[in-house]
């Protein structure tokens, strides 16, 4: 007959074995709850918020601490004959950088870059079929007819880009650039053309139920819109040395319903409003204004 105490020796070694479910925290999340709790506790006492101003300079996409002018030769531009767009960018340039930049503007004569480009291309092609001495030309070999610059409407905006040749002359703009002592000068290309999409688009609609109540919906309809895109390059070149020192960019478009009329002139202005402060920001040190939240 076993005593009780070597009755329960032995079944404390036979019965099963409780494992401990508790863990011990590891000593990082440790540290992470006591932080928190602090800061808890700090805010648990501050009993006022202010904000403070803040002001962070942007880095300027363009040194022009050199220039003291600068001058807006005109724009090769193609697309639509509605809009002048090489005299009208010029034009809105020309106002937008006197009000908002320092420079003096230099009040010129709008050149006419895309002829200007069209007559320097064909004297490089000239200068390439001339025959070199010693040598025979090609009899019957007749020179292709050349169609008028600005004639065709239906210019693309590839093919516009074959007009670009003009901004690697150096020469043409260092002596430009002589002429009104050595300004910045902006020039590039603007593509401004009609533009049409249609396809599958959501738009709002308006559901009242049996008691009168009004909610919108979302509702899928197929719609033809018709508008008109955008895609000017700003090319900024420096009049002493003739030399490109930087360029921007940009593509728009805008879209309307089929039936809705709108004239040509005011979605231009409307596309280069959304421009206008990137462009304007290579001219001048932009900065963003904001608050922060303080506690006391």
């Amino acid at each position: 007959m076993f005593s009780l105490a070597r009755t329960r020796s032995v079944w404390s070694v036979l019965a099963p074995r409780r494992r401990d479910t508790t863990r011990s925290q590891p000593p990082l999340l440790q540290a992470l709850v006591a932080s928190g709790l602090v800061c808890l506790a700090l805010l648990a006492g501050c009993s006022t918020f202010y904000e403070v101003p803040i002001e962070t300079q942007l880095t300027p996409k363009l040194d022009i601490s050199k220039f003291q002018r600068v001058l807006i030769a005109g724009f090769v531009s193609g697309g639509s004959e509605d809009v002048d767009a090489n005299l009208e960018t010029a034009r809105l340039l020309r106002s937008q950088l006197r009000r908002n930049s320092e420079l003096e503007v230099i009040d010129a004569d709008v050149m006419p870059l895309l002829e200007i480009a069209d007559d320097q291309s064909s004297q490089e092609r000239r200068d390439a079929s001339t025959v070199p001495d010693g040598f025979a030309a090609v009899q019957g070999a007749d020179a292709p007819a050349e169609t008028p610059v600005g004639k065709d409407d239906g210019m693309t905006e590839e093919e516009l880009e074959t007009y670009e040749t003009i901004f690697a002359n150096v020469g043409f703009w260092r002596d430009l650039g002589e002429e009104y002592q050595n300004p910045l000068i902006l020039t590039g290309t603007v593509y401004f053309s009609p533009h049409q999409r249609a396809g599958m688009t959501t738009r709002e609609r308006e559901v009242y139920d049996s008691f009168g109540r009004r909610r919108t919906i979302p509702e899928r309809t197929y719609r033809d819109r018709r508008g008109f895109v955008l895609s000017p390059k700003f090319i900024f070149i420096d009049g002493e040395t003739g030399a490109t020192v930087y360029t921007e960019r940009h593509r728009e478009e805008i879209l309307y319903d089929a039936s809705q009329n709108t004239p040509a002139l005011s979605s231009y202005f409307e596309l280069m409003d959304r421009l206008l402060p990137s462009v304007l920001g290579a001219f001048s040190t932009q900065s963003i204004n904001g608050t922060r939240t303080l506690l006391r």
